[in-house]
């Protein structure tokens, strides 16, 4: 069977371990916005790329598990894409644990096949986890962030409460599709400071202020040329 496996340090109840996970099913959910206001800001940003609005909201995009990776530096062809920072519900062993990483995206395919356009990049995940049932009292308290960084000056990028977002498990239970151990499913974005753009390196994070903790990570985007 198919799949990745990725290893995590895992934060629970005052103790960190180091385990490796296998991930079978990889699902990307867009338009996941509580906020109506904020998803249409979303999706007129994208509309200004080009992008077609979406059938339906939320909708589920699979992609390869083996797009899921830890690296911190990608290959990407052309200068077209870039991240966006999302938290991200996994599940394996019969646990369920919190993470955050970033829908690397060909914005130049997204024009024409969003679904194409989700698997054309990896999809850089930090490599720290917390248990979900950890954060869910407090769910609305937690913060997404991320930052781009161009010619050595950083920038931020995104930041907002996932408040933004519906709530982790009615996102699970929107998705269509069998849901068993092993699936990792990003859930949603914030809109861009100054618009969508490309970074030369693209720094994301998830602050926990009431258990006061951060996961963070970052990764340099490496330009393959298009030849044709």
């Amino acid at each position: 069977m198919t799949g990745t496996a990725l290893t995590f340090t895992i934060h629970a109840d005052g103790v960190s371990s180091e385990d490796t996970l296998l991930v079978r099913t990889a699902i990307i959910a867009g338009w996941t916005g509580r906020d109506k206001v904020a998803l249409e800001k979303h999706i007129k940003e994208l509309e200004e790329l080009g992008v077609p609005r979406p059938a339906s909201t939320p909708i589920y995009y699979r992609v390869a598990a083996a797009r899921l990776t830890t690296a911190d530096v990608i290959e990407c062809t052309g200068p077209d894409s870039s991240g966006e920072a999302e938290f991200m519900i996994l599940q394996a062993m019969g646990k369920r644990y919190l993470g955050v990483g970033s829908d690397h995206t060909d914005r130049k395919v997204e024009t024409y096949n969003i679904t194409v356009s989700k698997q054309m990049c990896d999809k850089p995940v930090a490599p720290d986890l917390w248990l979900l049932d950890d954060v869910l009292p407090h769910w609305d308290k937690l913060v997404l962030r991320s930052y781009a960084v161009n010619g050595g000056t950083r920038e931020l990028y995104q930041e907002g409460s996932v408040a933004a977002m519906l709530p982790p498990l009615e996102i699970l239970e929107g998705y269509d599709g069998t849901l068993t151990d092993s699936y990792a499913m990003f859930c949603g974005t914030l809109a861009a400071h100054g618009g969508i753009r490309p970074a030369e390196r693209f720094e994301f994070e998830l602050e926990d202020p009431v258990l006061g903790r951060i996961i963070r990570h970052g990764y340099d985007v490496a330009l393959l040329p298009v030849r044709g």
